[in-house]
């Protein structure tokens, strides 16, 4: 860490390091005091003293906001009140208030969960603080929150629900990051950070070409025949109902589409759920959703896919491509209509979003390339893309065969001399 006198030239043209968190320049003159500087650009003044054996650091205030001459009047104030015994970290945390998590997260979700994240998200932001955190933590001062509570709290959570767990310590530092930026709390003091969170097993399922078949058969039987029935034969009214071998129920065409639609495009449940007619454009083969999970985006649409929707009719009263059982609404899930397709396909492992997965699977397959399929996927990061990425495998395969057949005819005394350049 450099030491120079604080002035206004040796602050302007300080800076952070690639790759440091932070850089530090103490003052030469007075003991203490120093400025720091953040990647972002930002600097702080602050001051470094000792109490009770324990080194510790006040911030004093922004550069920008305070002069070099106006900042090392303050630290000269706080230093000078250390050596009387007071402690200003503390002063500082009695002028915040008494404020409770309980307190706090209700102003966090009014003011920045609410307006900022969309709806889904919102809501299990709240049932995670509501069911998990504020029931152990939430009568408890912001301030009086340590690691052991967190700790605690992420151990009773992880007995039954280790992903919940992990969940609910992300929203609780996403919380205290909010509060420490309308300088409730301080950053440094956030009881998350450095929290062991528990293994998650990613759960990645491909369907293989059988499995494709399967699901197939299963959809166009759902459509025309229909799907055989389940009747509970102990129920009053089963005596009514139709003989074995008649009892078929045929599936809804709008459930059907979106089941199709989900598979042929790799799009999210919402964004086929919730689709309007005028975000089709079936002339250019295109979906413009206005709003999907990264934002706006583009879906293209195969020719199989454009004619799916072709087919459908448009409902009075609703715009939305797949109609609902309430005029106006979207439909709310598929979850009966793909139970029962999943359970004639023998598919019961394979959840909705696995079409998704498997869509990039045939992608990467046909070497369309990670950020083609990133694309046609509409990821927002190609970081979430690459967790395709290892089944990219055709050209290097091809590869390794070239180099194993070479070396191989070498070995067995092929008349094809094996070279190393």
């Amino acid at each position: 860490m450099p030491n120079a006198r604080i002035t206004k030239r040796s602050v302007d043209a300080l800076g952070c390091p690639p790759g440091k968190d932070r850089e530090v320049l103490w003052d030469d003159d007075l003991a203490g005091f120093g400025v720091v500087a953040f990647p972002s650009g930002s600097k702080s003044y602050v001051v470094q003293y000792r109490q009770n054996g324990i080194s510790r650091r006040s911030n004093i205030g922004k550069h920008g906001r305070l002069t070099p001459d106006e900042a090392r009047s303050e630290a000269k104030k706080l230093l000078g009140a250390v050596e009387t015994g007071v402690d200003p970290i503390a002063d500082k945390k009695a002028a915040r208030g008494v404020m409770t998590l309980r307190e706090a997260a209700a102003l966090y979700l009014e003011r920045h969960v609410d307006p900022k994240k969309k709806v889904r998200t919102a809501a299990e932001y709240r049932r995670l603080l509501e069911q998990h955190i504020l029931p152990k933590l939430g009568g408890k001062r912001l301030l009086d929150i340590q690691r052991a509570n967190v700790m605690s709290l992420h151990l009773d959570i992880s007995k039954a629900r280790p992903v919940t767990a992990n969940r609910a310590m992300a929203v609780l530092s996403a919380l205290w990051g909010w509060a420490a930026k309308i300088e409730m709390v301080s950053a440094a003091e956030n009881p998350v950070r450095g929290l062991d969170k528990n293994r998650e097993q990613g759960r990645e399922r491909f369907l293989t070409d059988e499995e494709f078949e399967r699901l197939g058969a299963a959809i166009h039987e759902a459509e025309t025949v229909g799907l055989p029935m389940e009747i509970d034969v102990e129920s009053p009214n089963a005596k009514h109902a139709q003989r074995p071998g008649t009892r078929r129920a045929p599936l809804d065409p709008f459930a059907a589409a979106a089941i199709r639609l989900l598979i042929l495009t790799g799009s999210r449940l919402r964004e086929i759920l919730h689709l309007k007619w005028s975000d089709v454009d079936l002339g250019r083969s295109l979906l413009f959703l206005p709003d999907s999970k990264t934002g706006k985006k583009t879906v293209y649409l195969s020719e199989q896919a454009v004619e799916i929707i072709r087919a459908l009719p448009r409902i009075a009263g609703t715009d939305y491509v797949i109609a609902g059982g309430k005029a106006g609404r979207p439909r709310a899930d598929l979850k009966r209509p793909w139970a029962a397709i999943r359970k004639a396909a023998k598919l019961q492992d394979v959840r909705i979003h696995d079409w998704r997965h498997s869509f990039a699977s045939i992608a990467v397959g046909e070497n369309m390339g990670l950020p083609v399929v990133g694309k046609l996927l509409g990821h927002a990061n190609q970081a979430t893309t690459q967790r395709y990425a290892h089944l990219d495998s055709n050209p290097l395969k091809k590869a390794a065969d070239v180099i194993g057949n070479r070396i191989e005819s070498a070995m067995s005394g092929g008349k094809e001399d094996l070279k190393v350049d």
